[in-house]
């Protein structure tokens, strides 16, 4: 049974996170992905090799997601970056290294904005930076665009849970104010890219136009043939911590 989380008041509610200890640097922050919570595969994979590595290791709910305060539909780019970074200076010291998951790839992106100082390195998995415009917004028809600026709001089914997805007007206009492929990408620490080639959520043809975007000269992309949008197999998996313990 996993423990139950801790809690940190932020700037738009209470944000539920976990914490895992350890004395080794650099430390590694997980950044989920847009419906998703800090209990999925790739984020309880993480917390279990942290322990094993003695690292500290920091995952969370932005709010309206998961086990944190508010409701799914009222949040936006703008105000879950703000918790990531509440979370970030609340509850870690010293450098980090930032694992974005699509959407977190985002918010991992507009974190190093705010503390390109302690940012050791980035592991991207499918980053989806500006999404909303790029991927989401051109993908609606007509009357779904109608639907959200005459009524706010469109429902979705959901590939990934139960409930369906919420697409807000101000979730599409607040992405526009975020935009961060629109022009040279000021980060400079090492960065890595994982990206499958079936992903239908977010293209990898995306990742590499977000990768070429990145200042840094340090970057390497891996791209899985047969990965989809998820790459939590066992095999995703072991990819993983070992694309972290190699920049750390």
């Amino acid at each position: 049974m996993t423990d139950a989380p801790q809690f940190l008041q932020g700037p738009n509610g209470r944000i539920a996170y976990r914490k895992v200890d350890g004395t080794i640097a650099p430390g590694i922050i997980w950044l989920g992905g847009f419906q998703s919570d800090m209990l999925g595969t790739k984020a309880e994979h993480l917390s279990k090799w942290a322990l094993s590595e003695n690292r500290s290791y920091l995952r969370f709910d932005y709010t309206g997601h998961g086990e944190s305060d508010g409701k799914f539909e009222d949040g936006c780019i703008s105000e879950w970056a703000e918790d990531a970074l509440a979370a970030f200076d609340k509850t870690t010291e010293g450098p980090q290294i930032l694992v974005g998951s699509s959407m977190g790839g985002w918010i991992a992106t507009l974190l190093v904005r705010q503390r390109p100082e302690r940012i050791a390195a980035v592991v991207f998995i499918a980053p989806a930076p500006d999404f909303t415009e790029t991927l989401m917004w051109p993908s609606f028809s007509d009357a779904e665009r109608n639907t959200i600026n005459a009524e706010g709001r469109l429902a979705q089914p959901s590939e990934y849970s139960d409930e369906p997805q919420i697409i807000t007007k101000k979730l599409i206009e607040d992405g526009r104010k975020n935009l961060v492929m629109n022009g040279p990408i000021p980060i400079n620490c090492p960065v890595r890219v994982l990206q499958g080639m079936k992903d239908d959520a977010v293209p990898y043809s995306h990742a590499l136009r977000f990768a070429e975007a990145l200042a840094t000269e340090d970057i390497e992309i891996s791209i899985v043939k047969s990965g989809d949008h998820r790459l939590s197999t066992p095999a995703d998996l072991e990819r993983l911590t070992a694309t972290i313990a190699a920049v750390s």
